[in-house]
């Protein structure tokens, strides 16, 4: 993710949209030139209503923006959801689970550890299963080796994660650790985040529809094409100030809407998994009482990972 700053802000834009941008400068001057030495007269188009096939591609650029922020504001708001039902489970499995018995008996310490643990892996998965990327480096703080090499036959191992996490609750309800009504609401933050994670991946599996990447940018650049041949009669040597202008804004919606289409395509425009996850990491084992802990991801660059 792009964190915003005041500092090279002209430049950082100049370069968002960066070839296109150069093609469309040395386009609007070729065009002036060609103009004012009289091979293009024929060509001046100052009689089209280019201002109304402006407004309508604003209006198509402007849809396909806002749905496409959409998915990606959906897509954070999962991970909002995560983060809280993370945190939860971790209070939940620290704070409910009790030796039976008076004398003490089993202690359940050890299960505990190994649930938050749980939690703390799966987060790590899902984000490098959302990322398309091998999740199993990311495990081997958190997990056996032996469990780990369970896991690799599984084709989804956030939900191998999450049926793991499960069957452990379980024994603990059957030795008693927690009561019945205490398994209910851990069971149900086990839920909200199957929840979150199917929300996760139903953006990730289904893509914009291509009409929605290829004609707003067909459009875009046509209305590009035919600018500076409606500006060129009026405004002579000043065209490309005028038309790389608003060219520039009609490139630079069309390249927002597909930057934020796909919100875990691991590009800098991305949602910071990297980040969120860590900060997950850093709170449940905070609860479980650890003070070595790694340290929060820090953008680099202006970015966020």
């Amino acid at each position: 993710m792009i964190l915003p700053r005041t500092r090279q802000l002209v430049l950082h834009t100049l370069q968002y949209v960066g070839l296109p941008l150069i093609w469309l400068i040395a386009y609007d001057a070729a065009i002036v030139i060609v103009y004012k030495m009289g091979y293009l007269q024929w060509a001046a188009l100052e009689q089209i209503p280019l201002s109304l096939f402006g407004s309508a591609i604003g209006v198509v650029l402007a849809f396909r923006n806002s749905t496409s922020y959409a998915r990606w504001w959906e897509a954070r708001t999962l991970w909002g959801s995560i983060v809280n039902n993370s945190r939860s489970w971790a209070r939940l499995v620290t704070t409910t689970m009790r030796s039976k018995g008076p004398d003490g008996g089993a202690r359940p310490g050890e299960l505990q550890r190994r649930l938050v643990y749980y939690q703390i892996a799966w987060v790590h998965a899902l984000r490098q299963h959302l990322r398309k990327l091998d999740p199993f480096a990311e495990l081997v703080p958190f997990l056996p080796a032996h469990e780990i090499e369970e896991l690799r036959i599984e084709k989804n191992v956030p939900v191998a994660i999450q049926q793991r996490q499960s069957t452990m609750l379980r024994e603990a309800l059957d030795a008693g650790w927690i009561d019945l009504a205490q398994w209910h609401a851990m069971n149900q933050s086990l839920d909200d985040l199957v929840d979150a994670q199917g929300g996760a991946e139903r953006i990730k599996n289904t893509p914009m529809p291509r009409q929605y990447d290829y004609l707003p940018q067909l459009f875009a650049q046509m209305f590009c094409f035919l600018l500076p041949l409606v500006m060129v009669s009026s405004m002579g040597w000043f065209t490309p100030l005028g038309s790389t202008l608003v060219g520039f804004i009609f490139l630079s919606l069309d390249k927002i809407g597909r930057d934020l289409e796909d919100p875990f395509d691991n590009t800098i425009h991305d949602i910071p998994l990297t980040s969120i996850t860590r900060t997950i990491e850093i709170n449940l084992r905070q609860m479980l009482g650890e003070t070595e802990l790694p340290p929060p991801i820090v953008p680099v660059n202006d970015i966020l990972w």
